[in-house]
């Protein structure tokens, strides 16, 4: 089964809103209602709802512009108007890249409920971890949904058809999480610690995932014990050398718990960003070179750039920090031939993340939209930091806490921290953000936690984004819109 081509289905979404269903037409003369006559036909149809994790590249770097991480950037201040919106905390519900989350998100889950169903067609062996996968992929779209807007539509049974969704309501996101905690416990008892094929979901996975939902919920408790689960089970450990984390010749390493799967081999276009296969964000982000040796890198778009408070937040023994960002001054303080674009001069740090910036590959057609770089997206350290967080936070356990943060520590060349209570929460605080830098969790980190104080032009309405308001009026006019909006 390949995660980025589907060859004997074809998936059309047939409006690519709340409402959406899904139309499977495969090559013979079947249809959608009488399509599940084989293992194949399940296992084809879950290749669908993995694919749309491709379109999370736009999650991940929203999350950081949003934040006080890294501002839009771009080639000038009316360069993906949408993003620059979102950076100065003026977006509306008509922004087009929020739009795109909720579509993309949806998207993913009605083809998941296409699985559910048909789930009792018929009987094979392997079944039950094939549904598995499909919950946890079905919880991962939603809990995007959740950080992202609160509240949301909730479709579990089943496709919606257009009908239907003008009288389901937007649920409040307890029930939400409720539902995916449901989902999630079913889930890790159908999955196995390891997968024959890099990218599928696992057990660890959807302790992690499940953890990370607690966390969001302030249940310490339930968050310790599952992310426990995945720390004791053997199974993952740190990368000892930090440089190699991010490489494209090092992916799916042992300090993955999941990883989405791009690839570069296969052509995109600006007018579907759906429907690529490489990492958008990749190309998006790395800088706007223009000649010299620049090598291993290639040229990007110069969105996402740190900012100088950020790269200051490091020590200057932190091996993070040149890892994790590119500081250009530096770059051609060594390479006095490479030249390049500052962009939009008024975002210009004179930084670039460097966990995903392009590298030259042999990658088609547009190489701003067909990089292979994975994305990490929930790492092994990151386990470790919510879990410190849980015992933490929920006053289990400080010396565990500890213990996990300083682990992380280690592995980034710093001394042990020895505190307890308010200033252990406050050091695990700080070690997430340094530790997951520019990988799109620091602005819904700062919101759960409280801490949007350093988020320019941050106001309580934008601890949630708005609903699309075509959204809204497509679904009857029957969700009420977020405070503010």
């Amino acid at each position: 089964m390949n995660f980025k081509k589907i060859t004997a289905i074809v998936l059309i979404m047939t409006c690519m809103s709340c409402e959406d269903y899904l139309e499977i037409l495969p090559e013979g003369q079947e249809n959608t209602e009488n399509y599940f006559n084989s293992k194949s036909d399940y296992e084809d149809a879950l290749v669908g709802v993995y694919d749309l994790l491709s379109t999370t590249y736009l999650n991940n770097i929203l999350g950081e512009i949003a934040s006080d991480n890294s501002l839009c950037g771009g080639d000038s201040p009316t360069d993906v108007l949408d993003w620059q919106q979102i950076d100065d905390m003026t977006h509306t519900a008509d922004n087009g890249a929020l739009r795109n989350i909720f579509q993309w998100m949806y998207a993913g889950i009605s083809r998941a409920n296409y699985i559910v169903e048909f789930q009792d067609r018929i009987d094979f062996e392997g079944k039950d971890q094939i549904l598995a996968e499909n919950l946890f992929l079905r919880s991962y779209y939603y809990f995007e949904l959740v950080k992202f807007f609160g509240d949301v539509p909730l479709y579990v049974d089943g496709r919606i058809s257009i009908e239907e969704s003008q009288s389901i309501d937007r649920a409040p996101k307890a029930q939400v999480y409720a539902r995916l905690e449901t989902d999630l416990l079913s889930a890790i008892n159908n999955l196995p610690w390891q997968q024959g094929q890099s990218g599928r979901a696992t057990k660890g996975a959807a302790l992690a995932l499940l953890g990370k939902i607690y966390l969001y919920q302030d249940k310490f408790d339930e968050a310790a014990i599952a992310l426990d689960q995945v720390i004791n089970s053997g199974q993952y450990q740190l990368v000892q050398d930090f440089g190699i984390i991010f490489l494209n010749s090092n992916e799916n390493n042992s300090e993955s718990v999941f990883e989405v799967q791009y690839f570069g081999g296969e052509g995109g276009s600006f007018d579907c960003f759906q429907c690529v296969e490489g990492n958008v964000a990749v190309g998006f982000m790395g800088p706007k070179f223009s000649g010299g040796d620049y090598g291993p890198f290639t040229k990007g778009f110069a969105f996402n750039p740190p900012t100088e408070e950020l790269y200051n937040s490091y020590s200057a023994d932190d091996i993070r920090r040149d890892v994790s960002i590119l500081n250009m001054d530096a770059f051609v303080l060594e390479r006095p031939n490479v030249t390049f674009s500052l962009g939009n001069t008024l975002d210009y740090t004179g930084f670039y993340n460097k966990k995903y910036i392009p590298y030259a590959e042999a990658n088609q057609n547009d190489q701003n939209l067909t990089h292979s770089n994975n994305y990490r997206a929930i790492r092994y350290s990151d386990v470790l930091l919510m879990a410190a967080e849980a015992f933490n936070r929920g006053g289990l356990d400080d010396v565990k806490a500890r213990d996990y943060v300083n682990l992380v520590r280690d592995r980034a060349g710093l001394d042990d921290i020895q505190t307890s209570g308010n200033n252990l929460t406050q050091d695990i605080f700080s070690e997430r953000r340094l530790e997951l830098a520019g990988e799109g969790h620091r602005f819904f980190d700062q919101v759960r936690t409280g801490q949007t104080n350093s988020i320019p032009n941050f106001t309580p309405k934008n601890v949630l984004f708005p609903l699309p308001r075509i959204e809204i009026e497509l679904a009857g006019n029957n969700w009420p819109q977020n405070t503010g909006y």
